[in-house]
């Protein structure tokens, strides 16, 4: 099927330094994580890195999309965690 974003919710998770999103397959409800360093050179933990990460994954999320639709194409799993190394 499928993978589409139709939820633009996004959150970032400080403890692991990622952003979560969602797509959905028609079906199921898939869950995504990017790593901030993958999007931002924003250094964690300042006052700010939270809105600047939310503002990268923002201004860059039709590629990040396109990205997580290449990860689960290729495997189909329910969670993938998407690194730098899947933009390039």
């Amino acid at each position: 099927m499928t993978l589409t974003f139709p939820n633009l919710s996004r959150s970032y998770d400080e403890a692991s330094r990622r952003i979560r999103f969602v797509g959905y397959d028609g079906m199921s409800q898939i869950s995504f994580f990017i790593d901030a360093a993958a999007i931002s050179t924003a250094p964690p933990g300042t006052a700010t890195a939270e809105a600047t990460y939310l503002a990268a994954f923002d201004s860059a999320v039709g590629p990040i999309h396109d990205v997580a639709r290449n990860a689960y194409a290729r495997t189909g799993k329910s969670m993938y965690v998407l690194t730098a190394a899947d933009f390039r």
